[in-house]
């Protein structure tokens, strides 16, 4: 089928199809016919034509009148994340359920492109964005905060005045690791992260060193690595462990469910998997999936709460567009300990 280009009717146009004046088109499509005592011949006879010829109200010159979109931006670094899908998900049936629209983009954990999806949604004049940051130059913010309020989601940067939405990881961290080194009597204890120059990342990572130092375990030169957050990242950096040691460490930990991914994607490509059966591998990761449950060995994990990251998140959202001051918020983890 070719695609061909029609021209967009303006209100100005249904109203001389219709035989009307603009003004009284534009009562009878807002529904306010019954205000100004439209016959209602009238009023069927402008919306037969604006549904003849699929007319659509300028929201742009709505939204300039009433100085509100109703539209919210998010910018997440992963559309498959399972945590952030989930918030999302919950978010937008918030906004939804509330007269709201949200307009969800993705960063790919890229600078760029996370600079590239906001102004596309600040082109398309959000009433308010909230993005998990992918880097730390405040200016970039805080030129942003001259015209459109920001929230940031899982992520933030430290001494910017914007407000928050994160877990509380480091504690829930600290004592899951202490917990398995004491349970199991670890020698060695390594942990995969992501972008060392991220928040959580320097968060998960201090809860992991205190763990550690709390279970009396000193950690050794090389224990610790970091990449980003996708899978792939997470499989790599086990390749480098192995081929460097030449056999498994006692135990991983990895700082996002992704990373867990490549991890098994490693021991399954290798037949490896056995190790975690017979428990000469521990493996514990920050975030939670319910297939962790399903399987025949036990893989410990510190579970966010999304449901109550994206409420918390939507009250925030209110209490701004409500010219109210927001403080930013920490959101509690649950340890899974899998027996």
């Amino acid at each position: 089928m070719k695609l061909t280009q029609q021209k967009r009717l303006t209100l100005n146009d249904i109203a001389k199809l219709a035989g009307v004046s603009k003004t009284t088109a534009s009562i009878i499509l807002n529904n306010k016919e019954e205000d100004f005592r439209i016959k209602a011949e009238t009023s069927r006879k402008v919306r037969e034509v604006a549904e003849q010829y699929g007319y659509r109200a300028n929201v742009y010159a709505k939204a300039l009148q009433a100085q509100r979109t109703n539209v919210i931006g998010l910018v997440i670094p992963d559309l498959t994340n399972y945590g952030f899908a989930q918030t999302a998900k919950t978010l937008e049936k918030l906004c939804r359920e509330n007269g709201l629209h949200l307009l969800i983009a993705c960063s790919d954990d890229n600078p760029t492109q996370e600079k590239n999806a906001i102004e596309s949604l600040l082109n398309r004049q959000v009433d308010l964005l909230i993005t998990a940051p992918t880097h730390q130059d405040p200016d970039y913010y805080q030129a942003i905060l001259k015209h459109t309020p920001v929230l940031q989601l899982d992520r933030y940067i430290p001494d910017l005045a914007i407000p928050s939405i994160t877990s509380r990881d480091t504690e829930s961290i600290a004592e899951l690791v202490e917990n398995i080194v004491r349970a199991y009597e670890l020698k060695s204890f390594y942990y995969l992260g992501g972008q060392l120059s991220l928040s959580p990342s320097q968060n998960r990572l201090k809860g992991f060193q205190i763990g550690l130092e709390q279970a009396h375990l000193k950690a050794e030169s090389g224990w610790i690595l970091h990449k980003d957050y996708q899978p792939e990242s997470g499989y790599q950096m086990l390749a480098d462990v192995v081929e460097k040691l030449g056999y498994l460490p006692d135990a991983i930990f990895t700082a996002s469910y992704t990373l867990l991914e490549g991890v098994l994607r490693y021991l399954t490509e290798h037949k490896l998997m056995g190790k975690l059966v017979t428990k000469e591998l521990h493996l514990a990761t920050f975030d939670d999936h319910h297939l962790l449950d399903a399987l025949p060995f036990h893989i410990h994990s510190i579970k966010q709460d999304h449901d109550m990251i994206a409420q918390q998140t939507f009250r925030l959202i209110n209490e701004i567009l409500q010219y109210q001051t927001a403080q930013s918020v920490k959101i509690e983890c649950e340890i899974i300990w899998r027996r």
